[in-house]
């Protein structure tokens, strides 16, 4: 086997350099050899990896999530379950997450419809919606000023 450097890694897996040191600091890649001249060298089977990684994420698995993957490819006693069960959990995650947005879209199509007709900004619902926290603030602030006086 031969030793890549980080450049040819990158190139191979299609990931980033900076990602791959990023990743090594995450603990999702061993540290690599190293040459004499301080240079990282990897095998094949670290683009393997790299690959596998950037997969898992594209189907929404954080790094955190991807690092327990691993670890259960190289433990011994892992079965099929213990990875379809990770997976379920993402599906479950994932739902939530599109229930999550189907509410804050209902809730922006709400505000949208209720802008028509209106020109000034002063009455937009969106506006006046998102100057609400600023709003209470201010009024939170003055209130405990009195307070305090």
């Amino acid at each position: 086997m031969s030793a890549l450097k980080i450049g040819e890694v990158a190139k191979r897996s299609d990931v980033g350099i900076e990602t791959i040191r990023y990743y090594e600091r995450q603990g999702l890649l061993a540290e690599p050899d190293r040459r004499p001249s301080g240079y990282r060298q990897y095998d094949e089977s670290v683009v393997s990896r790299l690959q596998f990684i950037r997969r898992a994420k594209e189907l929404g698995f954080t790094l955190s999530e991807i690092k327990e993957l691993l670890g259960l490819w190289f433990d011994v006693n892992t079965k099929c379950v213990h990875v379809r069960q990770r997976a379920e959990r993402k599906i479950n995650d994932i739902e939530d997450k599109i229930r999550s947005l189907q509410r804050m879209k209902r809730s922006l199509k709400k505000i949208v419809s209720q802008c028509e007709n209106r020109d000034a900004v002063s009455e937009c619902p969106l506006w006046l919606g998102l100057d609400e926290p600023r709003k209470n603030a201010n009024v939170d602030d003055s209130t405990s000023k009195k307070r305090k006086r």
